[in-house]
């Protein structure tokens, strides 16, 4: 099964279109759980425990993984173990190098941690984004990202036109829809709707909702495609550590189903307006 395949079918059984990232910070985690890797472990295993019937896809950012260490990969394989199998998972690399080594990113993460989409950095080049974006393989690549920052490079004008559409043209012409999306911020929903004029039937994950300020709402009315899909909001600290005391599991699973609940109202409205 396709990533697509496999998120259409999480999304159907959940009515969801929510993406959780699962992202541990330890001065975050309840203190109740220890600290250190096992800590982490443990958060998470209980945080996909809550949220599993609200999120139809999870998204790991490795960054957090690896301030663990010699560990990083044992709380990373343990955490994935715990995600429910018909639940895709996308892992949040961003990886970009040159062919053989982008070739060696794509196998770690699709073929020793079973990644069913990963983010990929297009600045090197369509050829570093390549080997994740075929066979079973899907690549979401960095358009316009969340940070307050992402201007500084991606608004430069190439030929008239921002930087940020000028990958989004290139990378549509180059790989097909069943291989290639986009992330797209939540926080920026005016290029959101830029993008999809451009990408109209392309995948956008839309992280930067909750802790960032991106408004769910907003960024789903920017950016759903003429079916009445084709976005994938994601949260991460607002769902996580909705709470630090003894209720978190109940806080986040409350903050899931809230967000999945305001995605699905946004969207039904702005299906119903067109």
């Amino acid at each position: 099964m396709s990533f697509l395949e496999k998120l259409a079918a999480a999304s159907r059984s959940r009515d969801s279109i929510i993406c959780v990232g699962l992202d541990p910070e330890p001065d975050l985690i309840p203190s109740a759980l220890g600290r250190g890797p096992q800590a982490a472990v443990r958060f998470l295993r209980r945080i996909v425990r809550a949220t599993s019937e609200y999120a139809c896809a999870y998204k790991p950012n490795l960054a957090f993984y690896e301030r663990y260490g010699a560990a990083a990969f044992e709380v990373l394989g343990q955490t994935l173990q715990s995600i429910p199998d018909d639940i895709p998972v996308i892992l949040d690399a961003k990886r970009g190098d040159v062919p053989n080594t982008a070739e060696a990113y794509a196998s770690a993460l699709f073929d020793a941690f079973h990644a069913d989409a990963a983010t990929v950095a297009p600045y090197v080049g369509l050829d570093a984004i390549a080997p994740f974006a075929r066979e079973d393989r899907y690549a979401l690549v960095l358009a316009r990202t969340s940070n307050p920052g992402a201007g500084d490079v991606q608004d430069l004008i190439v030929d008239g036109r921002p930087l940020y559409e000028r990958v989004v043209s290139a990378a549509v012409a180059a790989f097909p829809a069943e291989h290639c999306g986009f992330v797209v911020g939540a926080t920026y929903p005016e290029e959101a709707r830029r993008l999809r004029a451009l990408a109209p039937d392309r995948l956008f994950l839309m992280p930067g909702v909750g802790a960032q300020g991106g408004d769910v709402a907003t960024a789903i009315r920017a950016a759903l495609d003429e079916k009445g899909g084709g976005v994938l909001p994601s949260a991460s600290r607002s769902v996580l550590f909705a709470s630090r005391e003894g209720d978190y599991e109940r806080a986040a699973a409350d903050a899931a189903r809230a967000l999945r609940d305001s995605a699905n109202a946004a969207r039904a409205m702005a299906t119903e307006r067109r």
